[in-house]
């Protein structure tokens, strides 16, 4: 075979369809974010205005977060020195697992190298814990979760998107008696609606299944305390494990899962992803924690952040843009052609120093392509005035149709 001739092929489809992913190189200044220099393939350098990061509320530069990263690199250094059944779980690790816990009013947490992990590794062990294993998925469920549950090689079905009737369907359908999992989020990043956690939380109890939510996008930004769409609507003690992440909203790196404590202990004892993965640095997992503790008391930033978001949803409406508005904090502009999306953030980037990924298939279906801003409580007004006038100016160029796409 020729194996050079194979990868042109198969990077060559990427470019023909204007799906090629494109990295750029960029530098994060400390105390500057959303603001960034960007390293042009040249060597030049421009500044730009980060608007698709996920560091949602601007944590990763707090100085509450830096202070207790500082002490714990000066007290440990930088490394764990392997995995935590060799090297041990260090204080660093201990004290954020039980801020997590007490976030989301669980007895346990678990903390993993990053929610993608911790998703794959805890479901693809259920299968073990719990033989006979049925896993019904929501069918816009994030990437980890799919690879996890392919991964755990037990019998699956997935149910339309949201769709509790067709979720009821499927759960009569399974033998009584044997074990079940529904597998859902809080929100769903791409296009920024909610799953019907209580709903789903009624079919649960009345079919005798357990439930798995991924809150990976709503963690620190909802909630009285930052615990999520669970916490906001009261309904986390109804939850058997709850997936978070420890690299969006509160800044720094990390994935993990809050349960009870058996079942941590079980996903623990068995999950090969986490026995046998080196742990978090100690110096991330303080970190976290700090970041994780001050979020529990900043309401503020929390509603900022939201007031941020709606209020760029309503310019760009007003401009007559195609926004997709489910009411989270994710503000997704439909564009509908990889090419044109790509065209956009090139433009954005290039003319008007705004960084902004297009998001095509296969993470969203063809057709639905799109630009997904993440406005934070960073964003000045000035920064969003020159994103609006950026999108309006760059419609038109990029023969854009505003009335077609927002029919």
């Amino acid at each position: 075979m020729n194996y050079e001739l194979a990868l042109d092929e198969a990077l060559g489809h990427l470019h023909t369809e204007g799906r090629y992913r494109t990295f750029i190189d960029i530098e994060r200044r400390k105390g500057q974010f959303p603001k960034a220099v960007w390293t042009r393939p040249d060597g030049s350098k421009k500044d730009i205005t980060v608007w698709c990061g996920n560091d949602y509320l601007g944590m990763g530069e707090h100085p509450a977060v830096l202070d207790a990263m500082h002490a714990a690199l000066e007290e440990t250094g930088a490394g764990s020195g392997g995995t935590r059944n060799i090297s041990g779980s260090t204080v660093y690790h201990r004290m954020l697992e039980a801020e997590l816990a007490d976030l989301h009013g669980k007895e346990a947490a678990l903390v993993f190298s990053s929610a993608y992990v911790a998703n794959d590794t805890t479901l693809s062990t259920l299968s073990t814990l719990f033989p006979g294993l049925v896993i019904l998925s929501d069918e816009l469920n994030h990437a980890s979760m799919i690879q996890g549950i392919r991964n755990a090689r037990c019998e699956r079905h997935v149910f339309r998107h949201n769709d509790l009737a067709h979720l009821r369907a499927l759960l009569e359908k399974v033998e009584k008696g044997r074990p079940v999992l529904i597998a859902f989020e809080s929100v769903y990043s791409m296009d920024g609606d909610f799953g019907p956690i209580g709903g789903i939380c009624d079919l649960a109890e009345e079919f005798g299944a357990l439930t798995y939510i991924d809150e990976v996008h709503a963690v620190g930004m909802y909630g009285r305390r930052g615990g999520g769409v669970t916490e906001r609507d009261g309904l986390a003690h109804r939850i058997d494990i709850i997936n978070g992440t420890l690299g969006k909203a509160f800044g720094v790196f990390g994935g993990y899962i809050a349960t009870s404590a058996k079942m941590a202990d079980a996903v623990r004892s068995y999950a090969p992803g986490f026995i046998f993965t080196t742990s978090l640095p100690p110096v991330v997992a303080a970190g976290a924690a700090a970041s994780v503790r001050h979020l529990k008391g900043d309401q503020a930033r929390r509603d900022l952040h939201q007031a941020k978001a709606a209020a760029l949803k309503l310019r760009l409406r007003g401009l007559g843009m195609p926004v997709m508005d489910n009411g989270s904090h994710i503000v997704p502009v439909l564009v509908g052609d990889p090419r044109h999306c790509k065209m956009l953030s090139d433009h954005l980037l290039e003319d008007f120093g705004i960084y902004v990924q297009p998001i095509n298939f296969p993470t969203v279906p063809r057709g639905t392509e799109r630009l997904r801003f993440t406005p934070s409580p960073v964003h000045s007004a000035a920064d969003m005035d020159q994103l609006v006038r950026a999108m309006d100016a760059l419609w038109s160029h990029c023969a854009l149709n505003r009335a077609e796409l927002s029919a």
